[in-house]
């Protein structure tokens, strides 16, 4: 396993829409044990595949339950509203005010392919749409309705 650098907001794979994963292997588990390691070295609570320079459709998370690793993920469920403060790894020190969903309900696979749906709400709900979004090229500070004071 291995840290990866985690690209800033300026590099252009991170506004590009990710291609989906068709190959479940070695290569696809050493990538998502990379990015497990560079998560837990970064503080973050979530990380997607272009985030570490991979044009894939998978992210992983962990917001104290435990590592999600998601491969082509789908939201196929959005229930209520809640508006909160987020960041970014790859926008260090900015904050936005951001309303997403309360609720949501994420159809993905495993490392192995096997399909799989989370149920998730609060900080897993906002994670997944966060993280979700990084896949098709969308950045928080853009969906933020109000950019807080940098740090």
């Amino acid at each position: 396993m291995a840290i990866r650098t985690i690209l800033n907001e300026k590099e252009d794979i991170l506004h590009k829409v990710c291609r989906p994963v068709t190959e479940f292997n070695e290569r696809l588990w050493e990538q998502l044990d990379d990015m497990a390691e560079t998560l837990e070295a970064s503080n973050g609570v979530g990380l997607a595949a272009p985030q570490v320079g991979i044009l894939r459709r998978f992210f992983i998370m962990d917001v104290g339950d435990g590592l999600v690793e998601a491969i082509n993920p789908t939201i196929i469920a959005k229930k209520g509203t809640q508006d909160g403060q987020e960041g970014c790894l790859s926008s260090p020190g900015k904050w936005g005010m951001v309303e997403r969903p309360q609720k949501v309900i994420l159809k993905a696979q495993d490392r192995y392919g096997k399909e799989f749906t989370l149920s998730s709400k609060d900080l897993a709900a906002r994670c997944i749409c966060h993280e979700t979004d990084h896949l098709d090229g969308i950045l928080f500070a853009e969906r933020a309705h109000e950019m807080l004071q940098e740090t």
